[in-house]
C-alpha cells in the first residue's frame, strides 16, 4: 500500500504546477495562528507531515523558527520546496518518507499535518500513524491535526478521503491529545473550488 501512496503522489506533483495542486495556498494564516497560540518557542523542533511543496516552511523560517523539519512521502514535491528555498533549504531537515513508517530520528515540540491525516481511510493505516505520532512528539508537545469537515469534499486528487469534526477528531486521537482549540476554514482553490476544513489544535500528555 505504501508502494501505491508514494507512486501516486510522485505522479501528482510531477503532473502538475505546485501552484495548482489544489491544497495549495499562497499564504497558510490558519496554520500560522494555530502555531502561533501554541506558544513553542523559536529554537523548538517542529515537523511538518505532508509539507510537499507547502509554504508553511518559508514562512517559519521568515520568522526565525530554527529547527524545522518537512515530511512528505512525494520526493518530487520536497525537490520543488528545496529549489524554491535555494540556500536556506539547508537549514530545513527534509525526510521522503510515508508517515506511517516514519522512523524519527528524535523527537518534535509540534506535529503539523494539513490533509494527509484525511487520506488515511483504513483503520490500520489510521492506528499507524498515530502510533508514529506518539514515537515522534513529545510529552507535552503539541499537535495541529487539519482535515476536511463532515461537509468538505468526499474525494480529492482522486482518493477518498475520511472527513472529520472535532469531536469525531476527538475520539480517533484519544485521550492523550487534550482539545485545545478548533477552527473552520473555508479553502479556495487555484480553480476556483471551495473546500471546508476543519483545524484542531491539542497538547500530548501522555
Amino acid at each position: 500500500m505504501g508502494g501505491e501512496r508514494r507512486n501516486h503522489w510522485e505522479e501528482v506533483y510531477r503532473g502538475k504546477e505546485s501552484t495548482a495542486v489544489s491544497w495549495y495556498q499562497e499564504y497558510p494564516e490558519t496554520s500560522l495562528q494555530l502555531i502561533q497560540r501554541s506558544g513553542v518557542a523559536k529554537e523548538d523542533a517542529l515537523i511538518d507531515i505532508g509539507g510537499g511543496a507547502s509554504l508553511l516552511v518559508d514562512n517559519l523560517l521568515q520568522r526565525d523558527f530554527s529547527h524545522v523539519a518537512v515530511l512528505d512521502i512525494s520526493a518530487a514535491a520536497l525537490e520543488c520546496a528545496r529549489a524554491r528555498l535555494c540556500g536556506r533549504a539547508d537549514m530545513v531537515e527534509w525526510y521522503v518518507a510515508d508517515v506511517t513508517a516514519f522512523e524519527p530520528p528524535h523527537r518534535y515540540v509540534l506535529w503539523h499535518d494539513r490533509a494527509v491525516f484525511h487520506f488515511l481511510t483504513a483503520n490500520e493505516d489510521r492506528q499507524c500513524y498515530l502510533d508514529v505520532l506518539e514515537k515522534t512528539l513529545q510529552a507535552g508537545g503539541w499537535l495541529i491535526l487539519a482535515t476536511f469537515a463532515l461537509d468538505g469534499p468526499e474525494r480529492c486528487s482522486g482518493l477518498p478521503v475520511e472527513r472529520y469534526d472535532v469531536t469525531k477528531m476527538r475520539a480517533t486521537l484519544g485521550e492523550r491529545f487534550v482539545f485545545v482549540e478548533s477552527r473552520e476554514e473555508h479553502h479556495t482553490t487555484p480553480a476556483g473550488g471551495e473546500q471546508k476544513f476543519t483545524y484542531g489544535l491539542f497538547r500530548y500528555q501522555p
